[in-house]
C-alpha cells in the first residue's frame, strides 16, 4: 500500500513538474524611462514638480507556471530620486538642486496574463530590493547675481537592513544604502516584445543620521515606461 502511494506521488509529482516546464519561460531584457520623486508626508503625497527623469535597464525572468499565471524576478540598475527649484534661472536669486541616487534592484512579480491571443494583457505586484551603488547632488543658483553650482557624489550608509527604519548614526544628509517598497504592474505583451507600466512604492526611510524626525516620509516614488525583448 505505501508504494503505491508512493508511486502515486512520484506521478503526481513528475506530473506538476513537467506541466511547469512544459509552459514556455522566457528572459526580458528590458529599458524605460522612470519619473522619479521622493514623498513629503505620512499619506505619500509628492509634489509633480520635482519630478525628476531617469532610467531603468536590466534583465526579467518570465518563469510561467501556468498559461495565465508567472513568477518574474529581476535585476535592474535603476535611477531614482528628486529635484527642486526656486526662482527663475537667469534672475538675480535662484537655485536648483538635484538628487540622482542609483540602485541595483532586485524585484519579484506575481503576474496574472490572458492566457490566450497574438497579445496578451498582464498586471501584477510583488515586493523589491534594492542597493545604492552611486548617484550625484548637483546644485546651480545665483544669490544678488553671481552664480555659483557644485556637485558632488552620493554618499551611502552601510546600515542594517534589518534595522529597517532605525537610524545607523551615520550623519545627516547621508542615505541609506538599502531600499525596499513594493511594485505595481501593467501591460501588454507580444511573441517577441513587452510593453509595461511600473509604480515603485518605497518604504524605506532615505536620509540616516538625522534625528529630527521631519525626513521620516522621505520615501522614493517612481513611476516607469518600460520596453522589453524576449530573449
Amino acid at each position: 500500500m505505501k508504494k503505491k502511494l508512493m508511486v502515486s506521488g512520484l506521478v503526481l509529482l513528475s506530473f506538476f513538474v513537467s506541466s511547469v516546464y512544459a509552459q514556455k519561460s522566457t528572459a526580458i531584457l528590458r529599458g524605460g524611462v522612470n519619473f522619479a520623486n521622493v514623498s513629503t508626508n505620512s499619506d505619500g503625497d509628492i509634489d509633480d514638480a520635482k519630478t525628476l527623469t531617469s532610467f531603468n535597464v536590466g534583465v526579467i525572468g518570465d518563469l510561467n507556471l501556468t498559461p495565465f499565471f508567472a513568477i518574474q524576478p529581476g535585476i535592474l540598475f535603476t535611477g531614482k530620486g528628486t529635484k527642486t527649484q526656486s526662482g527663475t534661472e537667469g534672475s538675480a536669486n535662484w537655485y536648483r538642486a538635484t538628487s540622482n541616487p542609483y540602485y541595483i534592484e532586485v524585484p519579484v512579480n506575481l503576474v496574472f496574463k490572458t492566457p490566450t491571443g497574438p497579445v496578451k494583457f498582464f498586471a501584477g505586484a510583488g515586493p523589491y530590493l534594492g542597493i545604492g551603488i552611486a548617484g550625484k547632488n548637483k546644485v546651480r543658483g545665483a544669490i544678488l547675481g553671481t552664480t555659483f553650482s557644485s556637485e558632488s557624489n552620493i554618499d551611502f550608509s552601510n546600515d542594517d537592513p534589518s534595522t529597517l527604519n532605525e537610524e545607523e548614526g551615520a550623519g545627516f544628509g547621508i542615505m541609506k544604502r538599502f531600499d525596499y517598497g513594493l511594485n505595481g504592474l501593467a501591460g501588454i505583451e507580444t511573441k517577441n516584445i513587452v510593453i509595461s507600466a511600473n509604480y515603485g512604492l518605497g518604504l524605506a526611510k532615505l536620509q540616516s543620521g538625522s534625528n529630527s524626525g521631519e525626513d521620516n516620509n522621505n520615501k522614493h516614488r517612481v513611476f516607469s515606461l518600460n520596453l522589453g525583448f524576449k530573449l
